[in-house]
């Protein structure tokens, strides 16, 4: 149960390790030539419009076909496989980590993945709001809408096909989004962090606690 969290180990451990560890794999089967090495900084594709690229990390080259693939997120690379560089690679095979610098507004949302009612991804797809989910959003704001079991939340678009998904879990509000519209989620990747009603005044009570204690630090 989420009462029974301990919070102040929570918070030690994100206070001794303020850092996400996120790994990059090959996006198919390939052949791989790194970009960057042990130590590098990498930047996220940026930008009003996104129109700022994101940091290389690696080309792959499949049938003289070669692509390059940039970071999805800042930070530093922790460390590179370098033995693979030139090598022919696996689709999924595990290239290099990234240590990226966790913001007080990410750490409160990693916390609150461990209380939240997590709905993820059934497949490896994009993700959409159903236009009604998506229309009531436009109008309150996610944190006022409440879903139901068996109501149809997202759209996943998977080659081409768009096929709806139907929320299962507890009843409750839409308190934190994990998707962007339109950008590829892993399978089993949280999408929506669902709320219970009676669950709310413990949210906050973190929130609260998280912010006090990281400005009193910084």
């Amino acid at each position: 149960m989420a009462q029974d969290i301990d919070f102040d180990e929570l918070l030690r451990k994100y206070k001794a390790d303020p850092f996400d560890y996120v790994d990059v794999h090959a996006i198919h089967t390939g052949r791989v030539s790194f970009r960057v090495v042990e130590g590098s900084e990498v930047q996220a594709i940026s930008g009003e419009w996104l129109q700022i690229p994101g940091t290389v990390l690696y080309e792959i080259n499949r049938e003289r076909n070669p692509k390059t693939v940039a970071a999805q997120t800042n930070g530093t690379v922790a460390s590179v496989h370098s033995e693979l560089d030139g090598r022919f690679v696996e689709a999924g095979e595990k290239l290099l980590t990234i240590r990226h610098p966790l913001k007080k507004k990410e750490i409160i949302e990693n916390i609150l993945k461990e209380v939240l009612s997590l709905f993820s991804a059934p497949e490896s797809a994009k993700y959409f709001f159903s236009m009604d989910i998506q229309s009531r959003i436009d109008k309150k704001g996610a944190r006022a809408v409440t879903v139901e079991p068996g109501d149809e939340i997202l759209t996943m678009s998977l080659m081409k096909r768009d096929t709806p998904v139907y929320y299962s879990g507890e009843r409750g509000v839409i308190h934190s989004v994990y998707f962007r519209p339109g950008i590829s989620v892993a399978q089993g990747e949280p999408l929506l962090g669902i709320c219970a009603p009676d669950k709310l005044p413990l949210i906050q009570k973190i929130i609260t606690r998280v912010k006090a204690d990281w400005d009193s630090d910084h």
